[in-house]
């Protein structure tokens, strides 16, 4: 197999795996709202409610897509559009996996070995926001229009406590490339203490900047409490009042696929991406192949813990107030990572490492 051949594999699995796991995301939060408000959740659509994402998509897709009077008909279709495309473009730069063996050469389980990785990320998830200011603005609706104002002054107040955050990882590695990032985080020693076969993480140097990045996850996935830009019960549906059918279903879906690459993100920088403990053990012991088929086990298994937790916080912690939000951006998050980013750099300065 050629390399070419195996980048094609893996960028349609990539896109089957984001869409898959995005669509049963949103059986998996009514499950998870039903068990902590002592319901049953979705039970009708197949075993445990298990085809229910199949009927929804299917009723999206089939049901009529509408456009407002005074709408900008173009705009109104493209702003979906960019939020799905970005969405799942961020994923090509994730390592996946370690590396499979095919027919005696190694492929790497990425769709694109970049050494900027963080950067295009960055740069994507500023790109984002366009989608639902576009979306927002091209409705022709007062409600989406606010929506999308909220979006954009959310975007901007959290990436910038989200960039500082990802400053000390980077210094720590050296490098933007998060293939290194992760390489980094599956061998050495534990606080240059304890020998650390794939368990060497970046959450145990840097639990402030987790913790900042985790925050301003969940704001630029607007996710509760941070979902003012929808906040129904101010805005109807904020950015997205006026959608319908595939538009409203490609905000949706974007929305729960840019939850699925942010907790594999937050896998890969804090968590040890794809390495799991005694994963060098394995690989000696195993061979390349199993190693490699557990380690995206593993990234997964990272992600999708991480998908659950976010859904937890959605139905425990209520909806903050647009001041609370824009003050904890700028008045807490921005000044801690600050802290945060001193304090790595004179570590790093007095420990020569």
């Amino acid at each position: 197999m050629d390399l070419l051949t195996f980048k094609i594999i893996l960028v349609v699995t990539l896109f089957a795996v984001s869409l898959g796991i995005a669509a049963y995301s949103t059986w998996g939060e009514r499950k998870v709202a039903a068990l902590l408000q002592d319901r049953i959740g979705p039970n009708r659509a197949g075993p445990f409610g298990l085809l229910q994402p199949l009927a929804d998509g299917g009723k999206l897709f089939f049901k009529e897509g509408f456009i407002p009077n005074g709408a900008e008909k173009f705009l109104f279709i493209l702003g979906p559009s960019i939020t799905m495309f970005i969405a799942l473009i961020t994923g090509a730069v994730i390592p996946w996996g370690q590396s499979l063996n095919i027919g005696g050469e190694s492929f790497s389980i990425q769709v694109a070995n970049v050494d900027i990785g963080v950067l295009f990320l960055i740069g994507m998830v500023s790109i984002g926001v366009y989608g639902m200011m576009i979306g927002g603005w091209a409705s022709n609706n007062k409600y989406s229009l606010i929506g999308a104002i909220r979006a954009s002054s959310q975007m901007i107040s959290y990436e910038l406590a989200m960039g500082l955050s990802l400053l000390s990882i980077i210094m720590m590695s050296g490098s933007l490339d998060l293939q290194k990032i992760v390489s980094d985080q599956g061998s050495g020693l534990l606080w240059g203490l304890i020998p650390a076969d794939g368990m060497n993480w970046n959450i145990f140097y840097q639990p402030l900047a987790f913790i900042i990045f985790l925050v301003a996850a969940l704001a630029e996935t607007n996710r509760h409490p941070f979902d003012l830009p929808e906040c129904e019960s101010e805005l109807v549906n904020g950015y997205m009042t006026e959608y319908s059918s595939m538009n409203f279903g490609m905000y949706m879906f974007g929305e729960y696929v840019n939850m699925f690459i942010s907790n594999a993100l937050i896998a890969t920088l804090f968590f040890g991406g794809f390495n799991y403990p005694g994963i060098a053990w394995v690989t000696e012991n195993y061979g390349e192949n199993i190693a490699g088929i557990l380690s995206i086990v593993a990234i997964l298994f990272k992600a999708i813990i991480g998908i659950l937790i976010f859904m937890w916080i959605r139905w425990t912690i209520p909806r903050f107030r647009y001041d609370q939000l824009m003050h904890l951006g700028w008045k807490s998050l921005i000044p801690l990572a600050l802290l945060n980013l001193v304090v790595t750099g004179a570590v790093i300065l007095l420990t020569g490492s």
